[in-house]
């Protein structure tokens, strides 16, 4: 009998592979060569899934995001009554590289934005989540503004945007070693503190 092949788990393969290659040797430096190598598959069984890099590279954004979601979602409920606070913090720490797992996940987004930086399309299809992202956050702050735990003068809108910079903007000292993962957690936890005072 031939061996049964779990398609889904396939492209996961091909997709870890690719991020273990992106963050030894950057996205430039990878052929789909050299992803069949890293995966233990043929050429042509990577050329069966992805027709790209790029496809390839879209994937493995996609898997990270289900798997940062998924973490998410777990830490929040594992920690109680999940609150509007708690679920930005968990959100936001989970954006930076803090680990060798959440390094490479982070690497990815980045080598799909600097793809995305000259492709049209690409850069269509990196921007397609923030906006779900950003009223996400604004969501909880309103929410927490009904609670009385954000003061009424704080715009959700706004803060939502700086929240998200917030996290950005560190991971890249983080990862290049100018900030340590807990003091862009400090930084993280010191602006929520004077956000959700009522």
């Amino acid at each position: 009998m031939p061996k049964q092949v779990d398609h889904d788990q396939r492209r996961v393969q091909i997709a870890e592979a690719l991020q273990r290659l992106i963050t030894r040797h950057g996205l430039e430096g990878v052929s789909l060569r050299h992803v069949a190598a890293e995966a233990g598959i043929s050429m042509g069984s990577v050329q069966h899934y992805f027709r790209s890099k790029d496809e390839m590279l879209l994937f493995a954004l996609e898997h990270r995001g289900r798997l940062r979601d998924e973490r998410v979602r777990a830490q929040v409920l594992a920690d109680g009554e999940p609150t509007p606070r708690r679920i930005l913090r968990t959100c936001l720490v989970e954006m930076l590289p803090r680990d060798e797992r959440s390094a490479a996940g982070w690497l990815v987004g980045v080598a799909f934005f600097n793809r995305a930086v000259a492709d049209p399309e690409l850069a269509k299809v990196y921007a397609e989540g923030m906006p779900e992202l950003f009223a996400f956050f604004a969501g909880q702050i309103r929410e927490a503004q009904a609670a009385g735990d954000v003061g009424p003068g704080a715009d959700p809108d706004h803060e939502a945007a700086i929240l998200w910079a917030l996290a950005d903007s560190q991971a890249s000292d983080v990862l290049l070693g100018h900030r340590t993962a807990a003091e862009a957690v400090a930084t993280l936890d010191y602006h929520l503190g004077r956000l959700f005072t009522p």
